[in-house]
């Protein structure tokens, strides 16, 4: 059965085709872009994604993911960039990313975890398209089940008439450690609360090592030695973005920590360029003018993470809205730029600094408006000597070192300023 509904955020119609496959192989023709496919499977071992096939055509080209069991999924697209995202429960995945030179229609694909219990397959097209044909083919000869797209050629106006806006949920305030209690903040009278942003995660890997060393692994690594060097003395409270390799969403980062009433936002990250002999560490806060161009470039790197996941950049929560940039703060924007510096002094005690450590560049997790922020890149996994350096918990060990020593100088210095 068709079900049209209205979205909240515009007048495009989502029709919905809810049905369950049968073992006979059957195509499906769909009057729109959004739908909900459901293949009964048995509860059992995780499904595998083994094989990606595109085939092109005169008229249109042809899609098709091999999987090893019936899975629930959605298919839906969005626009700025054009993609195609294909939600499913949580896969184990047997793929490489790829690039494609020459389809005519896809220009590349990802895939990852994006919730605890969702995966999503992003499809990065060339054009717009219309999704004219969806259906499921059952194991035959050596095949598996097969989930097959058939891509044809449309307007751009089309595209977005038909476009699929997915409606935000409320931020869980218990996303990251369910027994977190957030207390009244006092700076004097109770322990301040550090934010850790592991950058990245699930489907969005970051960059790359030419080892195949993923950002969002070392990032996180790197959060759970600073986590630990900071609650060793109770001086502190910690409270990371993400626990595990799960996707969150720039704006939610912000809102975690706003939500907490962090003290102290410290995002991590680790770079990646064309010219493989620069390494080194970098301390970056938010400006609406970037220092350099080099920072220009990371800040546009960075700040595309919500699109490399399949998200609506169209979508905006009302409670998100609230907290989101106002570069007038001035106290603010001062007390990142002092910790800034902290950081970059003693992490040069500790590891290879660039020679202009700290940078500037406009950042999108950057941006809560009253709590302090840097973002920290450890250095280059385009060097090869960075990125060995990097995958080694030794070397993570003495970054946590020196941004605790600064940790501690800065509220040092903060309780000194607030003294009559």
């Amino acid at each position: 059965m068709f079900r049209a509904k209205k979205s909240i955020y515009g007048t495009a119609m989502i029709i919905r085709h809810n049905m369950y496959l049968r073992s006979k192989p059957k195509a499906i023709t769909i009057l729109a872009i959004f739908w909900s496919i459901v293949c009964l499977h048995p509860a059992s071992s995780m499904p595998i994604v083994d094989a990606i096939r595109i085939g092109d055509y005169k008229n249109k080209t042809r899609f098709v993911m091999e999987i090893n069991k019936r899975v629930r999924f959605n298919v839906f697209t969005l626009g700025r960039p054009y993609r195609i995202v294909i939600k499913l429960p949580k896969i184990k995945w047997k793929i490489k990313s790829s690039n494609l030179k020459k389809s005519r229609r896809i220009i590349g694909y990802r895939f990852g975890l994006y919730k605890p219990e969702n995966s999503r397959f992003v499809i990065d097209l060339v054009r717009p398209v219309r999704i004219s044909k969806v259906f499921h083919l059952s194991p035959s000869g050596n095949r598996k089940h097969r989930i097959i797209l058939d891509l044809s050629d449309t307007s751009p106006a089309d595209f977005f008439k038909n476009i699929k806006r997915e409606i935000p949920k409320r931020i869980n305030k218990n996303i990251s450690q369910k027994n977190f209690k957030v207390k009244k903040k006092i700076l004097e009278k109770q322990t301040p609360l550090i934010v850790l942003d592991p950058g990245h995660g699930g489907i969005d890997s970051g960059a790359r090592g030419r080892r195949g060393t993923l950002e969002k692994k070392v990032v996180l690594a790197l959060a759970y030695e600073l986590k630990k060097q900071l609650v060793y003395n109770n001086k502190y409270r910690v409270l990371l973005t993400r626990t595990r390799d799960v996707f969150v969403r720039l704006r939610e980062r912000i809102a975690i920590a706003h939500r907490a009433g962090a003290d102290l936002f410290i995002s991590l990250h680790a770079d990646s360029i064309g010219k493989k002999h620069v390494r080194g560490g970098s301390v970056y806060t938010l400006s609406e003018r970037a220092s350099d161009r080099e920072a220009e470039a990371l800040a546009r790197r960075e700040n595309k993470s919500d699109i490399i996941a399949g998200v609506d950049l169209n979508e905006q929560s009302n409670t998100v809205a609230k907290i989101l940039i106002d570069l007038r703060q001035r106290l603010t924007k001062n007390n990142s730029v002092m910790f800034a510096k902290l950081l970059g002094k003693q992490l040069n005690k500790k590891i290879l600094m660039l020679r202009r450590n700290h940078r500037f560049a406009g950042f999108a997790v950057l941006k809560a408006p009253e709590i302090p922020s840097v973002l920290i890149e450890m250095g280059y996994l385009s060097n090869t000597h960075d990125e060995k350096l990097i995958r080694s918990p030794r070397h993570r060990k003495k970054i946590a070192k020196a941004i605790t020593i600064a940790i501690d100088k800065y509220f040092t210095i903060r309780k000194s300023m607030r003294r009559p």
